[in-house]
């Protein structure tokens, strides 16, 4: 099984999810998008499996930040695309990328249901 797990380091969220898989024998490559930037073609991978409107974090403050102009612009996934592209703090996180299925945020039983 291969996973992945992206996000940034010092997000609560990503370090719960790092945690879980470490205690429940899972290991996990972690992408730092912040670092390591993000491909066009992971991003839309993520956006065949997944809404755009779960995976631009609208409650951040990342989103509240942006001007009101840029958000209205974030229409459908194309767009969507977009702005994760250049604003990667955009994404909600984690995105787990389980052997190419991907989830997005982290709660312990989300996880366990998983890795049945």
């Amino acid at each position: 099984m291969r996973i992945t797990l992206y996000g940034i380091p010092n997000c609560d969220t990503v370090k719960k999810a790092r945690t879980w898989l470490a205690e429940h024998g899972h290991e996990a490559v972690f992408h730092d998008f912040k670092k390591q930037g993000l491909e066009r073609a992971t991003a839309a991978a993520w956006l065949a499996q997944v809404d755009w409107e779960v995976l631009v974090n609208k409650k951040g403050t990342t989103w509240r930040g942006l001007p009101e102009a840029r958000q209205a612009a974030v229409v459908d996934a194309t767009s969507a695309l977009e702005l994760m592209l250049e604003t990667t703090s955009v994404i909600k996180r984690p995105v787990l990328d389980c052997d190419g299925r991907i989830t997005v945020g982290f709660k312990d039983a989300q996880y366990a249901a998983l890795f049945v």
